[in-house]
């Protein structure tokens, strides 16, 4: 199992960012696929979560109404599009797969992890 992170970076407080995971390894439409982050001297935490056929999906209350879960299965990708984006959101973000076809909000549910990419948000 792969999943390959990208598209984190630096912006300012208000902007928008969209994360990819590319994933492959594994039948993409039999697990349930998210988002987790940590930051600095915290412990990871839940984002978003999207079921296998992507019909659900589920968010952490700090992040709900800015960011959006998806994904793709041309391409096996899982997309968080993250917008209004504020300091407290400065992470490492982690693209996971979970361990069933359904979301979940615990990383005890995550079977595979991949690699992480850094989001930093700057007043």
């Amino acid at each position: 199992v792969q999943l390959q992170a990208s598209g984190g970076g630096l912006v300012q407080t208000g902007g928008s960012l969209n994360l990819s995971c590319a994933a492959s390894g594994f039948t993409f439409d039999d697990n349930a696929m998210g988002w987790f982050r940590q930051a600095p001297g915290k412990e990871r935490e839940f984002v978003a979560g999207i079921n296998w056929s992507g019909s659900l999906s589920n968010y952490a209350d700090s992040v709900k109404g800015r960011f959006t879960i998806s994904r793709a299965y041309a391409g096996n990708t899982v997309y968080l599009q993250m917008n209004n984006l504020k300091s407290e959101d400065t992470a490492v973000y982690y693209c996971a797969k979970f361990l069933r076809a359904f979301s979940a909000t615990s990383a005890a549910e995550v079977r595979s992890w991949g690699q992480g990419t850094l989001v930093t948000v700057s007043s």
